[in-house]
């Protein structure tokens, strides 16, 4: 039987005691003392109605237990514990053991699922898949757990011990996960795991359980941080604006059109702290206007007299922001020779349109191009491509490998007409040989860049 079961009946049973019990006391106290003092005097209808408010309090409190709750512990759809309840009841663990082990199950389909098949099948779905998993662990001998709903097709599962006890028995539940269907659809499952050893914060373990279960990420390059200290990294060198600001040439028609820069952070001791470890941090602790603003004011301050443009990677939600706008506007006044490119990218296409295009307009305005990346790959950067008035494109690295570029030629010269259609430049990046170089020319693609043409220079 799986814990979230068992608490939830603790939990109604105790909440049920503590709001009923107060009231039942009362009703027989009321009872017995008008007993004692007037039991010569009391009419037949007393007794009556004495027990029908005993009955009805009785009632009252199993109604309670049953019934009468606006605070749940478990889930509707797959009776585990809802993501509130598990944080709580994890943090307690987290504290009170020594040694402890989450395992983070996901059903990496479960959108497509919805969509394909309807809500209906795909919340039969997750029911059927924590009755699986529950089944599973109990084969193992692992009873009475702490296991949660997290998000969409997100779960958590609780451990005592470290993360080695149970490993093997993660490998093999993905392993045979393949079996694991529900009226003919696949699901498609995946996991991770993580132990106390790395942090004792919830926040970090769970973060860090959707890092690990990121299979499309590259291996990291530096030594792994306790998270607690990283974030102190990350925000002493904001504020000290400790950087290393590289740049790279971009050429058109064989001459250096702008400069792309890379920046990378520094802590006390000018150990490198590389943009995939701090993005995470910034976007965590909301830092992406304060550190998009302190690499504009950098760049200007130290480039000021270059007659080049440079161009950074900005979060758009840094563009969409008021204090961010109005700050670049100050900035456009007290460096009246402005070169600066913003280099946009996101997932999630921004629902409210006409007012992007209406920031991206007052942004060109003020001098500054716009250009989206990673075309060819995110379903976004095309509907920008389409819907917004912007200076370049630059497509998705995927395409910048000489063997890509041949077998994709007909996308790639498909997305830089249609650039060129609409009066934008197309550019790409990461060029590594002659041959590739050329495929790019003779496709036309404005903007070029790589090994091949630069190296990195500080």
């Amino acid at each position: 039987m799986l814990l979230p079961q068992i608490k939830e009946r603790e939990y109604r049973f105790k909440l049920a005691l503590r709001m009923g019990l107060p009231i039942f006391a009362l009703i027989v106290a009321f009872i017995f003392h008008t007993l004692i003092n007037n039991y010569q005097t009391l009419h037949f209808s007393f007794y009556i109605e004495g027990i029908l408010l005993f009955l009805i309090s009785i009632y009252y409190i199993f109604y309670l237990i049953y019934n009468g709750f606006t605070v749940k512990i478990t889930d509707d759809v797959t009776k585990t514990f809802t993501r509130e309840y598990l944080y709580q009841y994890l943090e307690k663990e987290i504290k009170n053991k020594n040694k402890y082990t989450l395992i983070l199950l996901s059903i990496d389909n479960l959108n497509d699922i919805n969509n394909l098949y309807s809500i209906k099948n795909g919340d039969k779905v997750l029911k059927e898949f924590t009755q699986w998993i529950a089944t599973y662990f109990e084969n193992e001998g692992i009873n009475n757990f702490p296991f949660g709903h997290i998000k969409g097709g997100d779960f958590i599962i609780g451990l005592n011990g470290e993360k080695d006890k149970y490993q093997t028995i993660l490998d093999l539940l993905c392993l045979k996960s393949n079996e694991f269907l529900v009226n003919d659809i696949e699901v498609k499952i995946s996991g991770a795991i993580i132990d106390t050893n790395y942090s004792h914060e919830l926040d970090y373990l769970i973060e860090h359980l959707f890092e690990i279960q990121n299979k499309t990420k590259e291996p990291k390059s530096e030594d792994e941080i306790n998270p607690n200290e990283l974030e102190s990294l990350v925000i002493n060198a904001i504020i000290q604006r400790n950087i290393v600001l590289m740049k790279q040439n971009v050429y058109e028609n064989n001459v250096v059109a702008f400069k792309e820069c890379f920046v990378k952070l520094k802590d006390s001791n000018s150990n490198i702290i590389h943009p995939k470890t701090y993005r995470k941090v910034i976007n965590k602790l909301s830092l992406g206007i304060d550190f998009d603003l302190m690499i504009v004011e950098e760049i200007l301050l130290n480039h000021q007299n270059e007659n080049i443009m440079y161009a950074i990677n900005i979060l758009p939600t840094s563009l969409r922001n008021n204090r961010f706008l109005l700050r670049i506007k100050e900035l456009v006044k007290e460096y009246k020779d402005l070169k600066i490119m913003f280099i946009l990218s996101e997932f999630e296409y921004y629902s409210h349109i006409k007012k992007y295009k209406s920031i991206i307009n007052t942004i060109r305005s003020l001098g500054i191009k716009i250009a989206i990346d990673r075309v060819g790959a995110i379903h976004t950067s095309f509907l920008y491509l389409r819907e917004l008035d912007i200076d370049a494109v630059r497509f998705d690295s995927y395409y910048s490998k000489e063997e890509k570029l041949i077998n994709n030629y007909a996308i790639v010269e498909g997305f830089h007409n249609m650039a060129h259609k609409k009066g934008i430049k197309s550019w790409i990046k990461n060029l590594q040989t002659e041959d590739s170089l050329k495929i790019a020319n003779k496709i036309g693609i404005d903007y070029v860049q790589g090994k091949i043409l630069s190296d990195l220079e500080i």
